[in-house]
């Protein structure tokens, strides 16, 4: 479709085109020989200025480009997002769009949906997603009906590298470090030989035991086994290697290594192009802090519960992709498979005074968590000059694999920590979570002309995703049930007093705790149908109208069950049949020179996540706090309002301002709650919410000083954004509220959350701002970033207490890369310097003065060189 931004001068000019008939019939005696004049109905003078995408679009819409990724430097989608207008980054996986959270918001691979492999979330957390697969990212914030009704802050598409018109080969290396950890003191615990590459080894593969009795049906547990089978399938546990947690005087720097290629074919009949990335990636990071509970008394929060912990984590990805494209002119197919394995491996100590146990206590914990993701694409793209038909199929699997999760609790009495196996108790946990997404799609858009200068776009399709979900969780303890142990087995080190001669009935007897905080597993199903037509039209010069609307018919069921014979089935809500109208509307006014306004309007959805229906308790391990759904969550319903000025005033150069507003009809808040003694997180839709805000957004680049030598080769940038959002909870007296109850009754909304109270996760500041030069002639790029958001609500305080904040803070980073020729070959040198200001991660509450520190460690400043190579 044409775009129209005409310029001043193009105004005049079509003025006195379309006066010029008028003035040559005036003329008193016209010449013998004069040509008819040719009347003009339209010349449109197009704003040369604005990019490619925003000609394209009629949305409010922020693009990330493969130039971004380049400068910024960050290693995943996740990081590189949060550069961008309205867009933050929580517990440094999920990305939220104008405050929203992740469940209000979807992230699509090339247009097509990916399933999650967290536990907690339906949404897949993009820190997976290594910057080197990726050729940019689109963040659209106003609705169009081609995308998924489940629309609240806006949609994320990422978009994979194609092939390549040149052919070319490139090798990257990159060394790094952090000041909290590398070469410091840390911990961890052996596991198995090639955790360092990411993937087990066989050592935590359930006990062959372990797995027979599990086949039965039945609860481990005495009274289905004899003591002699229990303490066969016990000792069967992997022990020292898991167990034992171990210091290292120097934990190791950071590693990574990328290798990507791509070749292009003629064939005569068409072109046939391939493109291969892959990539290594091994970091560690050091964490210690502070983790406590509090209690309220005469208005002042003070600490009842105070640990200090420490971790150390390492992290290991590896990444690929395969590309391969035939284009044939007029119609081109693409096929790109994706593979990513992402490792996460933590040794965890915390210790001090909890209030629950009445004593100082020690807890240590060892981990691993295994997250995969497969994808594969097809496309197709047909173009029949007026008719373009698009096509889509995709099928995507990921999975969770948490074995030998490990948790073991001391209590310091007379100055030593000891292990009792009943009041102070262990547990081996084997979680794993699987997801699919089958999906397929399609698209038509037909032009045709009004006049010699304005289309109308016609376009339809259809969406199918059918995403299925299992997820289980089993928990074993080894515990003192018929004697006391020893005071002699109580002090010993753990691998000797979780050892096989300590296991038997008159030791240590194991027993199977599944399912205690709730059930222990369930399928889940989201099957979503939908069609949709739009019409996008420039009804009259520089006004140009979009108007369309999307059908959703959608069937969603979360099972809990019971993995033994003889237990109560869980509570299994009904499937969730909803169908949807979704209209949308958005107008673009090229009103002068280079600039635009737009104006969108649209009704949007959206669904609770599988984890926040699933009754199933899950500890989150990155706050240790235990987490349970709420099987009588519905669906929020959201109206959305946004306006945007743009000025294009240089190429590649730009001022917008916008407005944004949105009515929330039952948002979806997490909320803590006192559960026989223990705090346990969960969730319930509150009445109403609204959100409200504004953004800008300038990127100029200029000459500084250049008659100096030093700056003369030099072109400056400078780009900033700030957003500016708030939002409020809408409850009245006489609302209710539906939290987790056996049979689901309401209960007054005021008891659980408060009119005027901000949503979860908004801050009501973001603000970036990029600073730096780019240097044809040397062939240097230097950047330095600064990120804030403002204090965000993480999750709503237990009644009478207050909520619990995250401050992000100031982030600075610094980034800086120069090309070179060394042995006949392109290299590139790189250097960046990650939060420079040192700030550290908070969580807190406060109240009457006093504050205490739900989880809080200092973050420390990262450094990293790399080399790469292009043959």
């Amino acid at each position: 479709m044409k775009t129209f931004i005409p310029g001043l001068s193009g105004l005049l000019l079509a003025t006195t085109a379309l006066t010029a008939p008028q003035v040559a019939f005036a003329q008193a005696t016209p010449p013998a020989e004069v040509a008819t004049p040719t009347e003009v109905d339209e010349i449109v003078v197009l704003g040369a200025n604005i990019p490619e995408p925003m000609r394209e679009t009629s949305e409010v819409a922020t693009f990330l480009s493969v130039e971004d990724l380049k400068r910024q430097g960050d290693d995943t989608a996740a990081e590189a997002l949060t550069r961008l207008t309205g867009v933050s980054l929580v517990g440094g996986r999920f990305v939220y769009v104008r405050g929203l959270g992740e469940r209000y918001s979807s992230a699509q691979l090339n247009g097509s949906p990916l399933p999650s492999p967290e536990p907690l979330q339906r949404v897949v957390p993009l820190d997976l997603f290594p910057s080197n697969i990726l050729a940019g990212a689109t963040v659209q914030k106003t609705y169009s009906p081609n995308y998924s009704g489940e629309f609240g802050g806006g949609v994320i598409d990422l978009r994979t590298l194609t092939v390549p018109n040149e052919p070319f080969f490139t090798m990257s290396m990159s060394v790094g470090g952090n000041t909290e950890t590398t070469f410091k003191e840390g911990i961890t615990y052996y596991g198995a030989e090639t955790d360092p590459f990411g993937y087990d080894d066989g050592t935590r593969d359930v006990p062959g035991p372990l797995k027979d009795a599990i086949a039965t049906g039945l609860r481990v547990t005495n009274g289905n086994f004899t003591d002699d089978e229990l303490t066969y399938i016990g000792s069967s546990f992997v022990n020292a290697p898991l167990n034992l947690i171990q210091h290292n005087n120097a934990i190791p720097g950071n590693f990574s290594a990328d290798i990507s290629g791509g070749q292009s074919f003629d064939l005569g009949w068409g072109t046939l192009g391939l493109i291969g990335v892959a990539g290594f990636d091994n970091g560690w990071r050091s964490r210690f802090g502070t983790q406590q509970d509090g209690f309220v008394a005469a208005g002042v929060i003070s600490p009842v519960t105070n640990y200090t912990f420490r971790s150390t984590q390492n992290d290991v990805v590896i990444n690929s992709l395969v590309g391969v494209g035939l284009d044939l002119g007029e119609h081109i197919f693409s096929w790109t498979t994706l593979y990513i394995h992402a490792t996460s491996k933590e040794a965890r100590i915390r210790e001090g005074v909890d209030d629950l146990a009445g004593a100082e206590v020690r807890d240590d914990y060892t981990e691993w968590f295994e997250r995969e993701l497969i994808s594969t694409q097809l496309t197709g793209e047909h173009d029949f000059d007026q008719l373009e038909l698009d096509w889509r199929g995709a099928y995507a699997e990921t999975s969770r694999n948490a074995p030998y999760e490990k948790s073991i609790r001391y209590r310091l009495v007379a100055g030593e920590y000891l292990h009792n196996a009943s009041q102070e108790q262990n547990y081996t946990r084997f979680g794993e979570v699987e997801e699919t997404v089958g999906s397929f799609g399609g698209d038509a858009r037909y032009t045709f002309s009004l006049s010699d200068a304005r289309d109308v776009v016609v376009s339809g399709g259809f969406a199918y995703s059918d995403t299925n979900r299992s997820a289980t969780q089993r928990e074993f303890r080894l515990l003192a049930l018929n004697v006391s142990l020893p005071i002699e087995v109580q002090r010993q080190r753990v691998d000797y007093l979780l050892a096989d001669y300590n296991i038997g009935p008159n030791g240590l007897v194991l027993r199977e705790t599944t399912g205690a905080d709730g059930a222990a597993a369930y399928d889940a199903n989201l099957e979503v149908k939908a069609v949709y037509g739009q019409v996008d039209a420039e009804i009259i010069p520089l006004l140009r109208v979009a108007v369309g609307a999307r059908y959703e018919d959608a069937t969603q069921s979360v099972t809990p069950f019971s993995l033994f014979a003889g237990d109560p089935t869980p509570f299994a809500p009904a499937p969730r049949e909803n169908q949807y109208w979704l209209p949308a509307a958005t107008l673009t006014w090229n009103f002068y020179e280079d600039m635009q306004l737009r104006l969108g309007i649209s009704q949007t959805i959206a669904r609770p996540q599988f984890r926040e229906l699933a009754p199933l308790s899950y500890v989150d391990p990155d706050t240790d706090r235990l987490f349970i759904g709420n099987p009588n969550l519905v669906d929020s319903k959201l109206l959305n309002l946004d306006a945007r000025y743009e000025w294009y005033f240089d190429r590649d150069q730009y001022v917008t301002v916008g407005l944004f507003y949105k009515d929330i009809e039952n948002p979806t808040e997490a909320i803590v709650n006192d559960i026989g003694g223990s705090v346990q997180t969960t969730y319930l839709n509150a009445p109403r919410a609204v959100l409200f805000g504004a953004e800008f957004d300038v990127k100029t680049y200029f000459e500084l000083f250049p008659e100096t030598p030093w700056f003369s080769s030099k072109r400056w940038l400078f780009s900033a954004n700030y957003t500016y959002s708030k939002s409020e909870l809408r409850v009245e007296t006489g609302d209710v509220v539906y939290p987790l109850t056996i049979d689901g009754s309401s209960r007054p909304a005021l008891d659980f959350v408060s009119d005027g109270q901000a949503m979860q996760g908004q801050s009501e500041h973001l603000a970036n701002v990029q600073f730096g030069y780019a240097d044809e002639e040397a062939g240097a790029q230097a950047t330095l970033l600064f990120t804030y958001a403002s204090d965000r609500i993480s999750t709503r305080g237990r009644s009478g207490f207050p909520d619990l904040v995250q401050s992000p803070g100031m982030i600075v980073d610094f980034t800086y890369r120069r090309d070179f020729m060394a042995m006949d070959r392109e290299f590139t040198f790189g250097f960046e310097a990650r939060n420079l200001l040192e700030e550290d991660s908070e969580e807190f509450q406060e109240l009457g003065g006093g504050r205490i520190e739900n989880n809080s460690y200092e973050l420390g400043r990262s450094f990293s060189i790399s080399l790469s190579a292009r043959f």
